[in-house]
């Protein structure tokens, strides 16, 4: 078995049999609702699949066919589905097709939401213009696309030459002065000048967050454009103009959660969302609902309205945030599972004098704010600033001060934890949900048909685990619904709220759907799991760890990406092995990551360690990737506050808190480790998990079902032979 696990991929794709036919989700079978006619008007989705494929060069998949079909049917039944699409599949194809044939038809924009600027990149510069090329013969106008993202990302003309509030003591350097930011101020400001968009992202090199901040403002500090100056130039505002014009919107699930869960639209009218890289979308939408409190946001509130009020009462909030910065400082980080007296009282007290300088502002909104509409826009700008931040620092505190007023664990619905001074910055104390599967249940997906599509989506074999944190209802009739974990998110029961009421209407129905790989995982790569070592501890690498790390580098020859649990761990297996093995060894933070991604990608011989960015971002097809090396099972953190806080809760409602917490959170960043190995059809190899828990565990074989099926052992010696022959084959 072992000598044929690293022999030629047998090519499956384009034969007669569909290699998926076995996945038991009955769509293949006739009477699915998948071969049901459609608008006569507009080709099938067949049909312009193949036409898309074939204009960009690719070959048709099964997988992908049936992507594409289970997409059509969603949106055709007002439906939501999950789609699990491994590497090579061509999903984006799979799901933009559909997608744009639907937006023609119901002259109604498709939102196509992603996790990172990687990917959004990938479709407005390449997947889009190519799929709109190829379509405009076959429909009745070339499909047309646009990208949206958060107003913070634009450049402010207004602010560009306005004296902004903020802009004073809170300027922490001189532009003038000779130094690295304010370089990037002096570009920036030459920058706006040419900019045809004002999108950060054009702006190359980037620049930090200090330098930017100068001349970008957040929706709530927006003065709107028919107040603003340069309303009529603004480029926040002609980049939501134009996707309200267009097919696909692309924007990212951060502006995603933001229009749902926002009494204002911030994305055009739409009624179809497809989430790409939905395994990151309950991180992203939790980093939108989390608020914090420190120093640094009181000392800005109190900055802004200074000016506007009497200096008494603004007196009033510095002295509360003193005494906030104070207490943190003092305070040991980490949870909160109690409020103290003493920081309940300075949440009071900060709540209090926050509300008093709001009411000192006089009124706001409308053409009040400031006195009427002929007022300056600086002291408008200065106001809608003040408003905000007052905004901001009251409102936290009050829902921190929320957070602990439920009797017991089970009626607790969110965490609040202080993360410890930096160099950087100053102690924070922040707020987050418990859960944002309600949210999600009642914002998302309860007025829109969602497509929610990932590489690995189907952690354990089954769409459970995201299931529960999407907040879904049950499954469709014809597959089995999720059974209710105790997480309260209500997923799999027909619960819609978290008082177990359906909101209005019936909950629409989901599917979810694992269209496979083109990969012949088995014969193209090796599960190792390290049986024989210890377990790993908290006091660093065990020296058995470092001893088989060296022998699998020097089996494969280089060609290892090292992926850690943590940084510390990171750069000591580097410090460690630099000197022991000849090969060129790459660590995160030496240089930026995309340029020791590349350096790794050009040399074979090189290996890169590093950390979790490197568990998801990492693309390197062909012969310097041979070897994935996973240093232990990543478990949070124990001391991780919302893992834990949300495994308690989970447990305290009778559920299995480190199954529904802990141990999907391992799967899924799992999933996404060793998805590193295999990214072209050509590719081989092995991962190597040195952790054997994996191996000897309970839930060992849970967290086995989520990775790719590989070819298994646990024999360290037929491992380094095979990479020693893959080496040799690629020598």
């Amino acid at each position: 078995m072992l000598d044929d696990s690293i022999t030629a991929t047998e090519d499956v794709i384009g034969t007669a049999e569909d290699p998926y036919d076995d996945a038991g989700d009955g769509f293949d079978e006739p009477g699915d609702g998948f071969d049901e006619a459609e608008d006569d008007d507009l080709p099938p989705v067949e049909e312009l699949l193949s036409a898309a494929v074939a204009a960009v060069g690719g070959v048709e998949r099964p997988g992908q066919v049936k992507m594409a079909q289970a997409v059509r049917h969603a949106i055709e039944h007002d439906e939501h589905v999950a789609v699990q699409a491994g590497t090579g599949t061509g999903k984006s194809l799979a799901y933009l097709v559909p997608a744009i044939r639907h937006a023609i038809e119901s002259d109604t924009a498709v939102v196509v939401s992603t996790a990172t600027i990687a990917l959004q990149r990938q479709l407005v510069d390449r997947d889009l213009p190519r799929l709109s090329e190829a379509l405009a013969d076959q429909l009745p106008h070339e499909p047309q696309f646009a990208i949206l993202k958060g107003r913070r990302n634009y450049l402010c003309r207004y602010k560009v030459t306005a004296v902004w509030p903020d802009d004073e003591e809170d300027q922490l350097f001189d532009p003038r002065e000779v130094s690295a930011t304010g370089r990037m101020v002096q570009r920036i400001q030459e920058w706006a000048e040419e900019t045809e968009t004002g999108d950060r992202d054009e702006l190359v090199p980037g620049v930090n967050e200090q330098a930017w901040r100068q001349f970008s403002v957040s929706a709530k500090e927006c003065l709107g454009a028919q107040r603003c100056p340069s309303g009529a130039e603004c480029f926040a505002e002609q980049a939501r103009e134009r996707a309200g014009q267009v097919d696909v919107v692309v924007t990212n699930h951060a502006l995603l959660a933001i229009d749902a869960m926002e009494e204002f639209a911030v994305l055009p009218e739409h009624d179809v969302v497809v989430v790409d890289e939905a395994h990151e979308l309950v991180d992203r939408v939790t980093s939108v609902v989390t608020d914090e409190l420190s120093e640094t946001t009181v000392s800005m509130a109190v900055r802004r309205v200074g000016r506007l009020i009497e200096q008494g009462v603004a007196d009033r909030l510095q002295a509360a945030g003193e005494d906030l910065k104070a207490l943190l400082a003092a305070a040991p980080p980490g949870r909160l599972d109690q409020l103290p007296q003493v920081l309940g009282t300075t949440l009071t007290v900060l709540r209090d004098a926050a509300f008093t300088c709001l009411t000192a502002m006089g009124p706001r909104g409308g053409d009040n704010w400031g006195g009427g509409k002929n007022d300056d826009p600086e002291q408008a700008g200065q106001r809608k600033a003040a408003f905000t931040a007052l905004d901001e620092v009251h409102d936290t505190a009050v829902r921190m001060l929320e957070a602990f007023g439920g009797d017991s664990e089970v009626d607790r619905a969110e965490v609040v934890w202080l993360e410890a001074a930096t160099d950087r910055r100053p102690a924070v104390l922040k707020v987050a949900p418990l859960s944002v599967g309600g949210m999600l249940r009642e914002k998302l997906f309860a007025d829109r048909t969602v497509i929610l599509t990932s590489a690995t989506l189907a952690l354990g074999g089954t769409f459970e685990g995201m299931a529960r944190q999407w907040g879904l209802g049950p499954a469709r009739p014809d597959q089995p619904a999720v059974p209710d974990d105790g997480s309260g998110d209500g997923a799999g029961t027909g619960r819609s709220g978290e008082d177990g009421e359906r909101a209005a209407g019936r909950p629409k129905p989901w599917t979810g759907l694992d269209v496979g790989s083109p990969f012949d995982h088995p014969r193209s790569g090796i599960l190792y799991i390290a049986k024989h070592l210890p377990q790993p501890g908290r006091d660093g690498l065990p020296q058995e760890y470092l001893d088989e790390i060296a022998e699998l580098i020097e089996a494969a020859g280089g060609r290892t990406l090292g992926l850690f649990s943590s940084m510390r761990a990171a750069k000591a297996a580097t410090e460690a092995l630099r000197e022991r093995i000849q090969m060129p060894l790459l660590c995160q933070g030496d240089d930026s990551t995309s340029l020791l991604v590349k350096q790794f990608a050009e040399d074979p011989e090189t290996c890169l360690f590093g950390t979790l960015s490197l568990w998801q971002g990492v693309d390197v097809p062909g012969p310097s990737l041979s070897l994935v090396i996973i240093d232990r099972i990543p478990f949070p953190r124990p001391d991780d506050p919302l893992a834990s806080a949300r495994q308690r809760h989970v447990a305290a409602r009778g559920g299995n808190g480190f199954m529904a917490v802990a141990a999907t959170h391992a799967a899924l960043l799992l999933a996404q480790g060793t998805g590193r190995l295999l990214r072209s059809q050509h590719d081989k190899g092995v991962v190597a998990v040195l952790d054997p828990r994996l191996e000897t565990a309970r839930y060992g074989s849970f967290l086995k079902a989520s990775i790719p099926p590989f070819w298994t052992t646990t024999d360290p010696q037929k491992v380094r032979a095979a990479l020693r022959r893959l080496t040799a084959a690629s020598s």
